[in-house]
């Protein structure tokens, strides 16, 4: 298995873990970031992440995305180069 597909994996895991999920979308886009800092060869590092969730009620955007980060928890997130993040 790919780094790419581990890390979707993993990430899917921990999010549906952590919320009550009505849509996810998981999407590497590190190959749009060939060149930029925190590319790496094999992808990994550059995801989207769409996520609809009712636990994402009365929360702010920092609050959602501080929620998605937690969930992920540390060691995952740090893997990652960069995060974009659609939450409702």
């Amino acid at each position: 298995m790919s780094a790419q597909n581990r890390v979707i994996e993993e990430m899917e895991h921990r999010l549906r873990a952590g919320f009550a999920i009505d849509e996810l979308v998981l999407e590497d886009e590190s190959e749009q970031h060939r060149g930029h800092a925190g590319w790496r060869e094999g992808g990994a590092t550059h995801f989207h992440i769409a996520l609809q969730s009712p636990d994402f009620k009365g929360l702010s955007r920092i609050e959602r995305h501080r929620a998605v980060h937690a969930a992920l928890g540390a060691d995952l997130v740090a893997r990652i180069h960069a995060l974009r993040m659609t939450l409702t």
